[in-house]
């Protein structure tokens, strides 16, 4: 067997990547290109096999779910005549796919798509470590502003108050005066 990697650059992958209903999802129209087969084919296989397909591996989109995302990255085809609804994929249905189109191309780009979920994921988490890290100075930061403030404030009063509570002192010892 051939190890013919395919390579699709990632960032056409990763613009065929909407997010709907607090979800990272594909189209069927981008994944059948991506297959470089029939999006009507996609579909054929999917209803044949609905049951690998569960709602939080596949659902089909409103019109308006389907026109919001794709206006997103300005890839909405105008004119375009949509008879059934749009099935939208998660990243575990992108995984299932590969089950039920059975070419070497949807393996290997199904390996690509799914690295390339993985690496969002990866680069959210990230995201959010740094946004820790980044609240925790912050934080500490205006802890040390608060005791800077009062650091000031008592240097303040103190310079305020000259001498003020001390009567003048006797000198001790040896004074010329009394010669």
């Amino acid at each position: 067997m051939e190890n013919t990697e395919l390579k699709i650059p990632d960032d056409i992958v990763i613009s065929k990547i909407y997010y709907i209903r607090d979800q990272k999802v594909m189209f069927d129209s981008d994944l059948a290109a991506l297959y470089e087969v029939e999006t009507k084919q996609l579909k054929r296989q999917v209803r044949r096999n609905i049951e690998r397909f569960p709602e939080d591996f596949m659902f089909e989109s409103t019109p308006e779910e389907s026109r919001n995302s794709r206006s997103q990255n300005g890839t909405l085809k105008q004119g375009g005549n949509i008879k059934y609804a749009p099935m939208v994929f998660t990243e575990q249905g992108v995984a299932m796919l590969s089950s039920v189109l059975n070419s070497s191309r949807a393996i290997q780009v199904n390996i690509q798509i799914i690295r390339v979920f993985t690496h969002i994921r990866q680069v959210l988490a990230d995201n959010t470590e740094i946004r820790l890290e980044v609240e925790k100075i912050k934080n500490k930061l205006d802890n040390q502003d608060k005791n800077m403030e009062i650091v000031f404030k008592y240097l303040d009063e103190l310079l305020e108050k000259p001498n003020q509570s001390k009567p003048p002192r006797k000198r001790i010892g040896f004074k010329p005066d009394d010669l």
